[in-house]
């Protein structure tokens, strides 16, 4: 579980990111964070990243409060965390398997395991023949595919998805959001997008949020204007 109490991030010049938020979010709950841009949205994945904490208030993922100075289990938050960005950050130098499989060697997985993992996870993205290939050669959609890959191996427990259609077209944008779809349930999943058609269509729980604070959470809607 994710939770996110009474949080409060300024900035050092004054501006407020994020103004007195509290919100749940169950393991396994697929969840929109929604708003224009400064709403606060990419603050929050930050947060749970804690690439950042908050200058007032607690979050605590897992029962942990990420949010105390005295946390130091940074290494460990993050092996249970994906990452998704709107602009992929896939290794131009690597290929496919040396991208995704990356993770992995980093926390010593023995090489059987590693190919077999990558295997599945290449698999599921629709990428199971490109695992020699490198980044130069994909487009953009499979870039983005690798990069959810990348994410989930490792049997990570939360996904964090920045706008990860932001820089794809209509079409593509649903063949990668239909990824996630097929995540459901199994993992705790936080995108934050300005999609409007796609999260209309999921009719999943929607965080809406408008100059830091949290302006509407409906457990099953759309994006209102």
């Amino acid at each position: 579980m994710i939770i996110f109490d009474k949080v409060t991030k300024k900035f050092p010049l004054g501006n407020l990111a994020l103004d007195n938020i509290s919100f749940e979010i169950e393991d396994n709950e697929f969840v929109f964070l929604v708003g224009p841009s400064g709403a606060g949205k990419t603050s929050i994945i930050k947060l749970i990243l804690r690439e950042t904490i908050p200058s007032t208030g607690s979050i605590l993922v897992d029962d942990l409060d990420i949010a105390d100075k005295k946390f130091i289990d940074i290494v460990d938050l993050r092996r249970n965390i994906g990452i998704v960005f709107q602009d992929f950050k896939v290794l131009a130098d690597k290929n496919i398997f040396e991208n995704v499989s990356i993770a992995l060697k980093v926390t010593g997985s023995l090489n059987h395991d590693i190919k077999n993992k990558v295997k599945e996870v290449l698999k599921l993205v629709g990428l199971e023949d490109k695992e020699k290939i490198f980044p130069v050669q994909l487009s953009a959609g499979e870039l983005q595919r690798v990069a959810i890959a990348r994410a989930i191996i490792g049997d990570r427990k939360i996904i964090l998805a920045d706008e990860p259609t932001g820089n794809l077209d209509p079409k593509t944008s649903w063949d990668i959001m239909k990824i996630f779809k097929k995540l459901e349930g199994k993992k705790t999943i936080i995108i934050a997008t300005h999609n409007i058609d796609i999260v209309n269509s999921f009719q999943k729980r929607v965080i809406m949020l408008k100059h830091g604070k949290i302006i509407k959470d409906l457990r099953k809607g759309g994006y209102e204007i």
